[in-house]
């Protein structure tokens, strides 16, 4: 029972990870730098969450090639990171053009050389009006891809458990699980004080926020966004 966790040191894959290692999985964490303005801080958070939860066999991978890319205000330094827009259904700036089919890509690749048979992952449909692959269908699409594609014997398969849950509900199952959430970063901007401005830590504070407790970490301004 091995699985691969994409975890990108955001609060989400931080909760998928517990997740795993609550369901008795032998996890293996997979982190993506990919020239995103916040990697030296999620590479951090990423490493933290793998020392609290004693994994030992972990890949840290350079996809700078999204970076050279471009097409997103989280790569490209000459886009500007936008307001929070939570009420907004237009694909926002911050989206990597396709980043999670190359890094589900990646996560098989992996998945085969070490025979695990699950591939976890922080995907949340709330998200989805905003970011084309964090639907659920994208995920049941990748599935067939992975079986089209790969050894019979493998029978690897995406787990994307957060998926049908609002930001809210996974800080609650976060507190049930007893994860670490200072160890967390979310922001799109920032990696000293987290912004509180951007769409990312908008949409975190607001899931504490009605949640009724507060975000451990060090943030900017903590606007009230209930």
């Amino acid at each position: 029972m091995r699985a691969v966790v994409l975890i990108s040191g955001g609060m989400d894959s931080l909760v998928v990870a517990a997740q795993a290692d609550f369901l008795g999985y032998d996890v293996a964490a997979m982190h993506v730098n990919y020239g995103q303005r916040t990697w030296q801080k999620e590479l951090a958070a990423f490493r933290q969450i793998c020392g609290h939860y004693n994994i030992e066999r972990r890949l840290e991978v350079d996809a700078s090639y999204l970076g050279h890319i471009g097409g997103s205000s989280l790569t490209d330094s000459s886009i500007p990171i936008e307001q929070a827009g939570l009420q907004a259904s237009a694909i926002p700036s911050s989206y990597v053009p396709f980043r999670n089919a190359s890094f589900l890509s990646m996560a098989v690749s992996w998945s085969e050389v070490i025979g695990a048979n699950k591939i976890f992952i922080g995907a949340v449909e709330e998200d989805a009006s905003g970011y084309p692959d964090c639907r659920k269908v994208f995920y049941d699409a990748f599935n067939t891809v992975i079986a089209l594609g790969t050894k019979p014997e493998t029978n690897i398969e995406i787990q994307t458990p957060l998926v049908d849950l609002r930001k809210s509900e996974i800080v609650k199952k976060g507190i049930d699980l007893d994860v670490p959430f200072l160890y967390s970063w979310s922001c799109y901007k920032s990696e000293g004080k987290a912004c509180g401005v951007c769409d990312s830590c908008a949409r975190r504070l607001r899931a504490f926020q009605l949640v009724g407790i507060s975000d451990p970490i060090d943030y900017e301004q903590r606007p009230d966004y209930i």
